[in-house]
């Protein structure tokens, strides 16, 4: 799982998260081998995601 965090602080520091979005999605394309997530772990923005994602791949749930 490629976890892009801190998606608060894109604006501070010139990031772009669209750019991010797109440039992610087209070098990892097979999001069920390789996915990744956006989150903001402060507010729990894509937590849900991360822990479905341990929850399966890690055989937890």
């Amino acid at each position: 799982l490629f976890v892009i965090n801190k998606t608060d602080l894109a604006p501070h520091v010139g990031a772009d998260l669209e750019v991010m979005k797109q440039d992610t999605a087209r070098m990892r394309p097979d999001t069920d081998r390789r996915p990744w997530v956006m989150t903001n772990l402060k507010t729990l923005d894509g937590v849900a995601d991360v822990v479905r994602f341990i929850e399966k791949r890690g055989m937890l749930a």
